[in-house]
């Protein structure tokens, strides 16, 4: 039959993917050592190549979910024939052979990118970029084939159906959250290799740091929104009604996310001004041998996490390795190299490089904060020295100073002037904005909730000291100095559109934060939550509105039965409205799941979680309040849309100038060509 064919071929891509990998990672990295025009030019069609055949595949596999071949190991562990299909084609990804699978078919595809639109760097630079991702996709293409292979037969004896796929993975969350997730993780391999690139190429100017910084924006808003999308999908699939929980899986995409902000803020430093160049490249390092940790600590069995939904203990060494080689040679190149770097400009105490520097120091120091208390007790549990638990108290005790202290020098970052500037003029600056902020924050807390409360109003202060602060900067950057009204008018609207879009870009993730700060402040003082017990015609009164259970009765899914309790909520004044909580049994796994019903608004969500059927025909439900909590989403978005507003900036959309060290280094041909005889020779 044609089904059976799918997985060898998929087998067989993943092999010639792994051949181009390898050719990708040793010709163009010896043509760039040798100075051969040709071996360097071997880069972009390996890269082509195996993003060609991973697709493929990819593909293939996919073809075998739909197509339900339990004779293929994953499809039988991770599917079943009553699946609906669009869990089929996103349980490719749900489960560890595939997951990793969709890892590195989203390398390639970052490898590919990076090939067609870095044309105009010098050839050498643009090989050896492309021979480091070359090396990595390698190490991950080799941990399929030996450890990994989702395309491992279960002949002859194969089942006659699947074994379903998780419960809780059957959500539109897996649909979206992994591979969003995972292009931030793999994003960041492409500033790691052009940090790499600069250091073996012996060119640790500013032109790198210029090449590397959109490619660094997109792969850090993308892990923004899969962050935001992960916590989403948290609070409203598990029943808890918790976006946060500092799990350890969660705090393992928090980690690169941390580094990364302070990577983008170091590269900006590092093109506008030529400093913090050693530093830029070791934060390259670190952000992108966290995203490895977080790859270690979700795929090698250590955890044990609602959210570590691929693992497998067996194969944690191999990751373990590659990990240590990464970070090792990475660490030993830069060791070599960075000595030889000098920056000659200097800059005062009180300056924008200054404080950029600071809040780069915090985050650092927030980063190390998380992966303390995330590895400290993998750390002793691994050496027998017995069992702790670190959970938010410790998180919350250190995080959340680290985090105002954070807020504070932002807000005064965007006012600063590069090298120098007087403290009070600094001062004069931010006098009104500091007055209002404090006198606003302070009265907010007594309007929402009656009485004052010191965490809200500590949000809404380091909220609105962002805000305005960039209000403030937007103000100078904009107005005009005559007195003509007319003619001032025009100008700051003149202002206004000579303001670069990375200008904006920077508004809008700041912005964002600000709104993400106020939700946690407002969700974590004002959250409301009661378990109560509720039979069919009762009512229970919860944060000033009425639940009524009006109705209960059974319903049959696709793949699951449920119970469907009908809940009338009422609220003196305003009209009446119906919420639908389920408590689900699914039938092949035999798991039961609460599908818990919500009613979203700007300002609150209400959140109906229904539990197990208790004595006398009672049924056990959780009813939260959480008071501004999309807030925390809606600001990761604005973030992630801050960045990509700074990609597409007219600057990154130019061919960047070239250093002089750089000028006698041709650009890379769009395609290959045969080398002339001269080239030959040389």
């Amino acid at each position: 039959m044609l089904i059976r064919i799918f997985p060898e071929l998929g087998h067989f891509a993943l092999i010639l993917a792994f051949a181009m990998a390898v050719l990708q990672a040793v010709v163009p990295l010896w043509g760039a050592a040798t100075r051969r025009p040709l071996w360097m030019a071997f880069a972009q069609p390996m890269a082509w190549g195996q993003f060609t055949f991973l697709i493929l595949s990819y593909l293939s596999l996919t073809a075998s979910f739909a197509l339900d071949d339990f004779s293929v190991a994953y499809v039988a562990n991770n599917s079943n024939s009553l699946l609906p299909w669009y869990y089929k084609l996103s349980a490719v990804w749900g489960s560890h052979e595939g997951s990793v699978l969709l890892w590195v078919l989203i390398l390639s595809g970052w490898s590919f990118a990076v090939s067609v639109f870095s044309r105009h760097l010098p050839r050498d630079m643009l090989a050896r970029v492309l021979g480091v991702m070359g090396w990595i996709s390698s190490g991950f293409l080799l941990f399929i084939l030996l450890t990994s292979n989702p395309f491992e037969r279960l002949l002859p004896d194969v089942p006659a159906d699947g074994a379903d796929l998780n419960p809780l993975l059957q959500d539109f969350g897996l649909i979206v959250h992994p591979p969003m997730l995972y292009m931030g993780y793999v994003g960041f391999s492409v500033v790691f290799a052009f940090a790499m690139a600069a250091l073996l190429g012996g060119r640790l100017d500013s032109a790198w740091t210029r090449w590397a910084r959109p490619w660094t924006n997109v792969a850090w808003a993308f892990l923004t929104v899969g962050i935001a999308l992960g916590s989403w999908w948290a609070y409203y699939e598990l029943g808890w009604g918790g976006w946060w929980f500092w799990d350890p899986v969660e705090n393992a995409s928090l980690l690169p996310w941390l580094a990364g902000t302070a990577l983008i803020h170091s590269l900006a430093v590092t093109e506008k001004r030529g400093t913090f160049k050693n530093w830029t490249v070791l934060l390259a390092i670190f952000t992108f041998s966290l995203s490895l940790l977080g790859t270690f600590l979700v795929r090698s069995g250590v955890l044990t996490s609602v959210h570590a939904f691929a693992n497998d203990p067996s194969r944690g060494t191999f990751i373990l390795v590659l990990l240590g080689v990464t970070v090792g040679l990475s660490l030993a190149i830069f060791a070599l190299r960075a000595p030889k770097v000098q920056s000659l400009a200097g800059f005062g105490w009180l300056s924008r490089d200054s404080l950029l520097l600071i809040n780069n120091i915090l985050l650092v120091v927030m980063t190390v904060t998380v992966l303390l208390g995330t590895i400290y007790p993998l750390l002793l549990d691994g050496l027998g020295l017995g069992k702790i638990s670190v959970g938010p108290p410790y998180f919350n005790a250190l995080f959340v100073p680290l985090t105002a202290l954070l807020c504070l020098f932002m807000g005064l970052g965007p006012l600063a002037r590069w090298k120098r500037m007087p403290g009070r003029e600094l001062a004069r600056r931010l006098a009104v904005s500091a007055i209002v902020a404090v006198v606003t924050a302070a009265v907010l807390p007594l309007f929402y909730g009656g009485s004052f409360s010191l965490g809200v109003t500590l949000g809404w202060l380091l909220a609105l000291w962002l805000v305005l602060s960039l209000v403030r900067d937007v103000f100078d950057k904009t107005r005009h100095g005559r007195s003509d009204k007319a003619r001032k008018g025009r100008t700051r609207l003149a202002g206004f559109r000579k303001l670069t879009l990375a200008y904006w870009g920077m508004v809008l993730g700041h912005l964002g934060l600000a709104v993400t700060i106020v939700g946690v402040a407002m969700v974590s003082h004002y959250n409301v939550e009661r378990n109560v017990r509720l039979a069919p015609g009762g009512s229970v009164d919860v944060g000033g509105y009425q639940f009524a259970m009006t109705g209960l009765r059974e319903r049959r899914g696709p793949n699951y039965t449920a119970d469907t309790a009908t809940i009338e909520v009422t609220r003196p004044g305003r009209s009446s409205f119906t919420m639908q909580p389920e408590k689900r049994f699914y039938v092949a796994s035999g798991m039961p799941l609460s599908d818990v019903a919500l009613r979203p608004g700007l300002f609150g969500d209400l959140y109906v979680a229904l539990g197990e059927k208790l004595d006398n025909g009672d049924w056990s439900l959780r009813i939260q309040l959480k008071p501004f909590v999309r807030w925390l989403w809606l600001g990761a978005l604005m973030m992630a849309a801050g960045g990509i507003l700074a990609v597409i900036d007219r600057r990154y959309r130019r061919a960047p100038r070239r250093s002089a060290a750089l000028q006698t280094h041709e650009p890379m041909p769009s395609r290959l060509v045969p080398p002339s005889p001269t080239e030959v020779t040389s």
